[in-house]
């Protein structure tokens, strides 16, 4: 038989801690029930989205050297706790290249740290002189286990350095594909 006791506030004694139930309880919420808490929540489990940051979008560049180069697609963001995951997303679009029997390598640093090389994904190699060969995208997820700011940026360079690579943004509008680079901080 359920019992129902009518109270305004429920203290714990000094110096205790407060518990409701014991193991192996269900503690049940009703329909129409709303908590409000203007505490500190921990134990509930991670997976919120904290905050998202994007980088500027890319213009057109290219680089015609084997020496990985910034492209300019970076993103800083600090963590709120060590325990975090950063999810980086990386669009490349419109890879480009000029010169025979080469292609494009691109790899993702955390600050000066490489933590994903994807270019052979974007790699197109043959003996034609000049081709535009699409774009590429990637996720990672990450475990910096800092608060400190973190920067992510992607660098590139050709395979081969007989002649150029480019990410060129060849259309223009608000809702055409570019160059980009986002990160979203995941709570543990």
């Amino acid at each position: 038989m359920a019992s129902t006791i009518l109270v305004d506030k429920i203290d714990p004694q000094s110096g205790t801690a407060l518990e409701i139930g014991t193991s192996g309880d269900t503690i049940t919420i009703p329909s129409g029930v709303t908590i409000t808490n203007s505490g500190t929540a921990t134990g509930f489990g991670g997976g919120k989205v904290l905050q998202v940051l994007a980088g500027t979008p890319l213009g057109n560049v290219n680089t015609t050297t084997t020496t990985f180069a910034d492209t300019g697609l970076t993103v800083s963001i600090t963590p709120a706790s060590t325990s975090n995951k950063i999810l980086i997303w990386v669009s490349l679009v419109g890879i480009y290249k000029s010169g025979a029997n080469n292609s494009l390598a691109a790899k993702l640093l955390r600050d000066t740290t490489d933590i994903l090389e994807f270019g052979g994904i974007a790699a197109y190699n043959d003996a034609t002189s000049a081709i535009g060969v699409g774009g590429v995208s990637c996720n990672y997820l990450d475990s910096p286990s800092t608060t400190s700011a973190t920067t992510y940026k992607v660098q590139f360079a050709t395979t081969t350095g007989t002649g150029a690579v480019h990410l060129a943004n060849w259309q223009t509008g608000a809702i055409r594909p570019k160059n980009t680079i986002t990160v979203m901080e995941i709570e543990a």
